[in-house]
């Protein structure tokens, strides 16, 4: 068996005739990566997160992919597609940051600058996630998406999150608490164990995330008002 016949067909057993895929494992490990990558604001979150998005898609289609649960959640296979679109959007942007942000040792700077959304932006997320959800739910509840309300939150949240990332708004964070709190009810249900169990180690790691962005932005408007105040001299 090679290593990529491995992947696809190599599963873990529990007691009571539980199986779950090591791909799903694997591919959750990369995501949890990703995250890491994220809150550092290291370029290398994108191409990390991408290699995950590729092995969850297989894993949520498993009527397809014939998978122990052998269930269907088109909003967390959809959701793998988006991410690997909206990735290269990321990427390219916290590339072309990142080399502006550049040391004169040429040693890379930081992707993004945390900032909160405007609340322009922030109405603009809002209406995209109703529209979002208004398309959906009917869509997968046709489908036959097992939990379709959820299944479409999930993708939605995921959606926004990301965008909110790759845009460097600390907000993305607080959109991926929310996501967290309906797909590991959503998960368990379903079977899907490592995933749900990623879920929860994802809520601590984004709320942790939430305060390390919400610090550097701090930092950040201290110095930025550090450097626009002149000094004033001494006269006499």
């Amino acid at each position: 068996m090679g290593p990529l016949e491995w992947l696809f067909e190599a599963r873990i057993s529990f007691g009571g005739g539980q199986e779950v895929l090591w791909r799903e494992v694997v591919g959750n490990g990369f995501g949890l990566a990703s995250a890491v990558g994220g809150m550092r604001r290291r370029v290398w979150a994108w191409p990390v997160g991408l290699v995950g998005n590729v092995l969850l898609f297989t894993v949520f289609l498993g009527a397809v992919f014939a998978t122990p649960q052998g269930l269907d959640l088109y909003g967390q296979a959809g959701r793998q597609v988006m991410f690997a679109a909206v990735a290269v959007y990321g990427w390219y942007r916290w590339r072309t940051r990142a080399s502006a942000n550049a040391g004169v040792d040429g040693s890379s700077g930081p992707a993004v600058v945390p900032r909160w959304a405007t609340w322009r932006e922030r109405a603009m997320l809002l209406v995209v996630a109703v529209v979002s959800m208004a398309v959906l739910v009917p869509l997968f509840t046709y489908l036959g998406s097992f939990g379709p309300w959820p299944d479409a939150w999930i993708f939605t949240g995921s959606l926004l999150a990301t965008y909110g990332m790759a845009r460097g708004w600390t907000d993305f964070w607080v959109v991926w608490l929310l996501v967290d709190v309906v797909g590991v009810p959503l998960l368990l249900v379903a079977g899907f164990y490592p995933s749900a169990v990623l879920y929860v180690v994802y809520g601590g790691f984004v709320t942790w995330g939430l305060v390390v962005w919400v610090r550097t932005q701090r930092g950040t408007a201290v110095v930025a008002a550090g450097a626009s105040t002149p000094e004033i001299e001494a006269v006499g």
